[in-house]
């Protein structure tokens, strides 16, 4: 499941609804992330583009790889702007057995921050500004493929 919102993340109600779903379905581990949004270099928010069709491809390739684990995977991502002190990214990892869980949790991320196709962008003095040195170029992405 990949959720997308309109601006900040509710955490508490994001992570309640997903554990709701889930409690009941004898995992024995939910292990999750939550990104903030930090202050510094002026920033005064974090906007995102999306490209949802190719992130729910993305996502699926994720998603079928847990499944071969026994586990399952929930996602969350903000589109639009995102003020500082305020979440933008969140996902769940619900396995069967911790360990997998903990691993596969990182894994994601790593790849979530290398390959999801959600461009980053800085908001300073309410203007939008693309944050080329913190994004990573991804294949096949036209000006942004990797050179």
């Amino acid at each position: 499941m990949v959720l997308v919102y309109d601006g900040p993340i509710d955490v508490e109600s994001l992570l309640s609804r997903w554990y709701t779903a889930e409690h009941n379905s004898n995992y024995g581990a939910m292990v999750t992330f939550v990104g903030t949004v930090r202050e510094e270099n002026g920033i005064e928010a974090l906007s995102f583009d999306i490209y949802r069709p190719l992130l729910e491809k993305w996502f699926k390739g994720w998603k079928d790889r847990l499944e071969k684990e026994g586990a399952l995977l929930a996602m969350a991502h903000s589109e639009g702007d995102v003020p500082v002190h305020t979440s933008s990214f969140a996902c769940a990892i619900f396995s069967p057995k911790r360990r997998v869980a903990l691993e596969m949790l990182d894994a994601f991320v790593e790849d979530f921050k290398a390959n999801a196709p959600i461009w980053k962008y800085d908001v300073i003095d309410g203007k939008r500004i693309y944050a080329a040195e913190r994004s990573t170029p991804m294949a096949g992405s036209g000006l942004l493929a990797k050179g």
